[in-house]
């Protein structure tokens, strides 16, 4: 009886294959997630950097949704 540890099949070999392209797609996916979250992290903490003043200015579209509608009667 042969000794056929580590011999591999063509489907053993396959499935080898197609696990580590499984894998290398979910580190991609895992990177671009963790790139997404350090970004956003980091646009947080400059936040954090700037003036409390700059944090308590009004929205510049507030002044827009507050503003009264004008309605022309045609007559």
């Amino acid at each position: 009886m042969p000794n056929d540890y580590f011999e591999e099949s063509k489907q053993t070999s396959l499935v080898f294959w197609s696990l580590g392209q499984m894998l290398k797609g979910a580190g991609y996916a895992a990177a671009f997630v963790i790139a997404i979250t350090l970004f956003v992290w980091a646009i947080y903490l400059v936040g954090l950097l700037l003036p409390e003043e700059s944090r308590q200015t009004p929205s510049p579209y507030q002044s827009s949704l507050e503003a009264p509608l004008l309605v022309e009667h045609l007559a």
